[in-house]
């Protein structure tokens, strides 16, 4: 019997024409795949960076503000904070990551009052990306250590919270004219929620009596909330870290403690809260709990969004200062 012919060979695959293979392939994905498959293409051939699902990117400084922004937005744009959650943003070094991370956005948003001045290099590495203060507008408090002579803490108020939705508002309806309308109605409802939260906070503060008003912490993050609401506060350092932190403030501080008989002391997730356990224990006052100012918490903790990091602050707060039950 003759030797069968020899198999044609096939022919490599690189040959063919990169048409008919891209043609091959949008032809064999699902419906469901098709549009990431070709904002992928865009990418591939020099679409720039910068938006998910064709909405412009907008920058924050940190966390707090990046929820502020995202309940505004209502998912028309994509809002990324530059800092992650657990960041102590006074002084923060941009890191290569935060960079890419930014490529592409068009507008940064930012505390103001000297808080995130870190911003004004991140901006100029970004081709001077355009910046906002959300703080604008606020009327604000002077606070003794401050480079600015102003505590930059203004959104730890949910009342000057209202100025800083304002300001986002009317930052994004400049970015995104089309858009107005939805910022409007989206600003207006987080506005709700805000001024809920203020009578919520306000209800429950007023229920500590005179001498269990005083607010202790490691850092002086809460006079805003100490104006609303009638309270007073005492600090280890005023805003910029534990590297503040003097004998003589410490010891001004452990004899207040003393004389008004405190209760609880108190200090901030973002910093190093050992030397105010310390001042616990030598004035026999409770260690009362862990505050959340800068940042949020992330997803699994008690502060995942603004609202909520507020409620946390205000029920330790409360549980911390509010007099004991009386035994039985």
């Amino acid at each position: 019997m003759p030797a069968a012919p020899p198999a044609r060979p096939r022919r490599p695959w690189r040959r063919r024409p990169r048409h008919r293979v891209a043609n091959a392939c949008i032809s064999a994905l699902a419906a469901a795949l098709l549009a990431p498959a070709l904002a992928a293409c865009g990418n591939q051939a020099g679409q720039a960076p910068g938006s998910a699902a064709g909405r412009p990117k907008v920058l924050t400084s940190f966390t707090v503000l990046a929820d502020m922004a995202s309940a505004v937005a209502c998912d028309r744009l994509e809002v990324v904070s530059i800092t992650r959650p657990g960041s102590q943003i006074h002084g923060y070094e941009a890191t290569p990551g935060d960079l890419r991370r930014g490529r592409g956005a068009r507008l940064l948003l930012r505390n103001g009052l000297g808080l995130d001045r870190w911003t004004d290099r991140f901006s100029s590495r970004l081709g001077r990306l355009p910046q906002v203060d959300l703080s604008e507008g606020v009327a604000t408090l002077p606070i003794e250590g401050a480079a600015s002579g102003v505590n930059p803490h203004a959104w730890m108020s949910p009342r000057a919270a209202l100025t800083y939705v304002e300001n986002i508002r009317a930052a994004f309806s400049r970015l995104d004219p089309p858009g107005a309308a939805t910022y409007r109605r989206c600003a207006d409802a987080y506005a709700a929620q805000l001024r809920q939260l203020d009578r919520e906070l306000a209800g429950r503060l007023a229920a500590l009596p005179a001498r269990h008003r005083l607010l202790v912490t490691c850092e002086g993050a809460f006079s805003y909330l100490a104006r609303d609401y009638g309270l007073q506060e005492a600090w280890l350092w005023p805003v910029n870290g534990e590297s503040e932190l003097t004998p003589q403030r410490l010891q001004r501080l452990a004899r207040t403690v003393r004389e008004r008989r405190v209760p609880a002391v108190f200090c901030e997730s973002t910093v190093d809260g050992r030397a105010q356990r310390r001042l616990a224990a030598d004035t026999g006052a409770r260690w009362g709990g862990t505050f959340h100012v800068d940042s949020l918490s992330g997803p699994e903790g008690p502060a995942p969004t603004y609202l909520a990091l507020m409620r946390h602050n205000v029920d330790t707060l409360v549980r911390g200062l509010a007099p004991a039950a009386p035994a039985r």
